[in-house]
């Protein structure tokens, strides 16, 4: 019954991994970058900056309106006339109607309306930034996962190993029991080992499974697709760090969203000196007016024609409001200054600690790659001295072991290999998708 449930379950993991088709990690990539939630978001937020980065938004634009007042009144009016006599009339009625369109136009507030036009430009470009800095975020993700789903795939093929080769030893076991060459604890410590390696591979099967939800939530589809991924992780073993500090200098999508956030701040700063300036507008418009009185001199007149003048103001004294905001913007233009210089220290650290990490597990990559080896030709000479029994079954279980724990430090080794290289590629903005 033992034996049954173990070729089962080797079966029914076999065939739901012929049964898939092979994600590829360029198609990943393309479904993430169309279907996304958080990239389809800061797509959105950069369509937002780029409709309002115009200059109309920076007030380089006149406005005008078409304008209409009506007024009516009912009153009791009593008049004294110059000679003296007197005349009243209740409920009198008046009528005031003025309609015209009307432009009005801010020529000149101190260079204002060009910094702030600057300014929209940079949040626009900021935008960018960001759905650049969203991507890089979520094609990181994607790829930790990917390999990550690569591992656990390659962890089951050696979880399967164990299992067919404590099957082996089961059935050695039972034979030499059954012709008196073995005693039944040796058959029950075999199943006892079988059972062991069943329940690390259902483990591992449910980890498995878990991360290929994972993977599908990051492409925005259905958790229960079904799919395989690639059988090896490849590693790019060119990577120089001084090529990296050179690349993340120019192209890591942080660094270049706060020198954008300092540039806002300098247009900002300008925008309030712009302050001390006088503000100088001016109007026009062509009106049309009608009046109505029940009562007086004129009962009724209408007009119509062009208006136009001019305005300006310049401000004296405000509080030392000007002043007082003055010395925040530059305080703000300081930090702001003082983040891109912590980022540049930050960056600088984070990819001499990850180029440390990713040359060691290279190191250590290549020595399990060994280990591998080595394991597999003493558990090959272990299972034939087994066979004729010249070697107890604990030498042969450690045997096993000690291949399978080498074929599991080696794939863990390319994967963590995998993942500062990944990290490296993503601070230096050399991310390729």
């Amino acid at each position: 019954m033992k034996n049954y449930l173990y070729t089962g379950l080797l079966l029914f993991t076999g065939i739901q991994l012929q049964a898939q088709s092979v994600l590829k990690l360029e198609d990943a990539v393309k479904i993430a970058l169309e279907k996304n939630y958080d990239i389809k978001i800061a797509a959105n937020n950069l369509k937002i900056n780029e409709t309002n980065s115009s200059s109309g938004n920076a007030g380089m634009l006149p406005s005008v309106n078409a304008t209409i007042v009506n007024t009516n009144s009912l009153q009791n009016i009593t008049q004294t006339q110059g000679d003296g006599s007197q005349k009243s009339l209740n409920g009198a009625k008046n009528l005031n109607l003025n309609y015209g369109v009307g432009l009005d136009w801010t020529i000149f507030d101190g260079m204002k309306m060009f910094a702030k036009r600057e300014q929209l430009k940079v949040l626009q470009k900021q935008g960018e930034a960001d759905l650049k800095m969203t991507i890089f975020t979520k094609i990181s993700d994607l790829y930790t996962t990917y390999f990550d789903l690569v591992q656990q795939q390659q962890q089951l093929a050696a979880l399967d190993t164990a299992l067919v080769i404590s099957n082996q030893r089961l059935n050695t076991a039972q034979n030499r029991f059954t012709i008196g060459k073995a005693s039944k604890l040796e058959v029950l410590n075999a199943q006892v080992d079988l059972n062991t390696d069943t329940s690390s591979h259902l483990v591992q099967l449910e980890t498995y499974l878990n991360t290929k939800i994972k993977l599908n939530e990051i492409l925005a589809r259905d958790s229960a697709t079904e799919f395989k991924v690639i059988d090896e992780i490849t590693i790019d073993d060119k990577l120089v760090l001084q090529d990296l500090k050179a690349m993340a200098e120019k192209q890591n999508v942080q660094l270049q969203a706060l020198i954008l956030a300092k540039n806002s701040s300098e247009l900002q700063l300008k925008q309030v000196k712009s302050g001390r300036y006088p503000t100088i507008k001016i109007n026009s418009g062509y009106n049309f007016s009608h009046t109505e009185a029940s009562l007086g001199f004129v009962t009724q007149s209408q007009g119509r024609g062009l208006t136009y003048g001019f305005s300006a103001a310049l401000p004296l004294f405000n509080g030392f409001y000007q002043s007082r905001n003055e010395k925040i913007a530059k305080f703000q233009l300081d930090n702001a200054n003082l983040v891109v210089q912590k980022q540049q220290t930050a960056l600088d650290s984070q990819l001499g600690s990850a180029f440390q990490s990713y040359q060691t597990n290279m190191q250590l990559t290549k020595v399990e790659e060994k280990n591998v080896s080595i394991a597999k030709q003493n558990l090959d000479i272990t299972l034939a001295k087994f066979k004729i029994g010249t070697i107890t079954p604990i030498e042969y279980r450690t045997a096993q072991l000690n291949y399978v724990q080498a074929l599991v430090r080696f794939s863990n080794a390319k994967f963590h290999t995998k993942l500062y290289e990944i990290s490296l590629k993503e601070l230096s903005g050399s991310l390729g998708f």
